[in-house]
C-alpha cells in the first residue's frame, strides 16, 4: 500500500487537478476495450470554458465515444458559466441554464445514443439557511421544472489545515457540514426531492456521517471516494491514510442514505502519482493501484450504492477515458452480472432518477 511522496509535477496544476496533455497521453499504448457493450452512465463529470483549459461537448464527446459504451451522464458543479449579474445568491443558476442546454443537444438524438446532462448537479450556498430555498427552485424551473434534469445540489466543504492543500472552491471553512445555518439550508433538500453532494477530504468523513445521521431523508452522494489526501503532510503517509479511510468509510456505510462514486483518484491531491510519471499508466496499472480502496468501498456500501465516475476531465490529468473505464471493468471482473448492472448503470439511474 506504500506509495512515495508526489514528485514535483511537471504538468500545470488547475484547482485540485492537473491539465489535461493529450500529447502526453498519447504515449500510451492503444487499448482495446472491454466489454464495449456493457451501458454505463457515468455519473460525474464537469464541462468549463477557462482561460487555461476548455471541455465543453466536443471534448466530452471525443472522450466518451473513445470506445465505451457510455448512454448517460451527469454533470456536477464547477463554477462553470455562472451569471454575470443579478443577485449573487442566484448566479449559480447560469450553470443548470448551460448544462441543461447541452442535455437539449444531446436529447435531439443528433450525437447517437450518448443523453450528456441528463442530471444536472449545481450549487446553491447553504449557508443562506431557508432562503436558500429560492435558489433551489430556480434551479429546478431552469432544467426543466419539477421532476426535470436538476438533481441535487454540491456545496463542497473540503478543508483542511495545511496551506499545502488545496482547499475546495467554494472557499469552505472548516465544520461546514455542521454549520447551523447550512444545515437549515440542507433541509430545504429532501423536500424538493433534491440530494446532496458531499465533497470533502477523507479526515472530514466524520462530519459526513454526522450529516447523514442527521437528516435521514436526504439522499448523500460521496464524490471521489471520500477524498482521500496524499499530499503535504499526508505524503507517504498512504498506509495511515488508508487505515483511518477505511475506519471512516465503515461508519458511514451504516448510513443507508448514504452512496458512494468511485473515482476521483487521479486528482493530484491524491495518493497516487500516474500524472507524474513521464508516460501514462495502463488500465492494469491504475486497476492495481486503485482496486484496495474500490474493493473496500463496495464491500462496506455494496453494489446496490456505489457507481464508478470519470470525474472527467479532472482526472484525465492522470489517464484517457478509454484506460479510466477499462481499469474499472477490471476491478469488477469478479462481479456478478447484478452487480456490475449497478455499478456502471443502475445505481447512478436510480440515485439520480435518470
Amino acid at each position: 500500500m506504500a506509495s512515495p511522496p508526489v514528485p514535483e509535477k511537471s504538468r500545470e496544476a488547475i484547482g485540485t487537478g492537473i491539465l489535461p496533455n493529450d500529447a502526453w497521453l498519447a504515449l500510451g499504448p492503444a487499448e482495446e476495450i472491454l466489454a464495449p457493450d456493457l451501458p454505463i452512465v457515468d455519473p460525474h463529470h464537469h464541462l468549463w470554458d477557462h482561460k487555461r483549459h476548455r471541455y465543453l461537448l466536443d471534448e466530452l464527446r471525443a472522450d466518451t465515444g473513445s470506445g465505451h459504451r457510455i448512454v448517460a451522464t451527469v454533470f456536477v458543479d464547477c463554477v462553470a458559466f455562472y451569471r454575470a449579474d443579478g443577485p449573487a445568491a442566484l448566479r449559480p443558476v447560469g450553470e443548470t441554464e448551460f448544462a441543461n442546454g447541452v442535455a437539449a443537444m444531446c436529447a435531439s438524438g443528433t450525437y447517437g445514443e450518448l443523453r450528456a446532462c441528463a442530471g444536472i448537479v449545481s450549487h446553491a450556498d447553504l449557508t443562506l439557511g431557508a432562503a436558500v430555498q429560492a435558489v433551489l427552485a430556480a434551479h429546478i424551473a431552469a432544467a426543466g421544472g419539477p421532476g426535470g434534469r436538476f438533481k441535487g445540489i454540491r456545496h463542497a466543504g473540503g478543508w483542511d489545515a495545511s496551506p499545502l492543500i488545496h482547499n475546495s472552491h467554494t472557499k469552505p471553512p472548516p465544520g461546514l457540514y455542521g454549520d447551523a445555518s447550512f444545515r437549515q439550508g440542507f433541509a430545504q433538500l429532501a423536500p424538493l426531492g433534491l440530494s446532496f453532494e458531499a465533497w470533502q477530504y477523507h479526515p472530514q468523513l466524520p462530519e459526513v456521517t454526522a450529516l447523514a445521521r442527521a437528516f435521514p431523508d436526504t439522499a448523500i452522494i460521496l464524490n471521489h471516494l471520500g477524498g482521500p489526501l496524499g499530499v503535504g503532510p499526508y505524503a507517504g503517509q498512504t498506509d495511515a491514510t488508508f487505515a483511518q479511510w477505511r475506519t471512516h468509510m465503515a461508519e458511514l456505510a451504516s448510513c443507508p442514505n448514504v452512496s458512494v462514486k468511485l473515482g476521483g483518484l487521479g486528482m493530484r491531491i491524491g495518493v497516487f502519482d500516474h500524472h507524474a510519471q513521464p508516460v501514462p499508466p495502463t488500465s492494469q496499472q491504475v486497476a492495481a493501484a486503485w482496486r484496495p480502496w474500490v474493493e473496500t468501498a463496495i464491500t462496506q456500501f455494496g453494489a446496490q450504492r456505489c457507481m464508478f465516475e470519470s470525474n472527467f476531465p479532472v482526472d484525465k490529468g492522470g489517464a484517457s477515458y478509454a484506460v479510466l473505464w477499462n481499469a474499472f471493468k477490471r476491478i469488477a471482473a469478479g462481479a456478478s452480472a447484478d452487480e456490475k448492472a449497478a455499478l456502471f448503470e443502475g445505481t447512478a439511474r436510480r440515485v439520480y432518477k435518470l
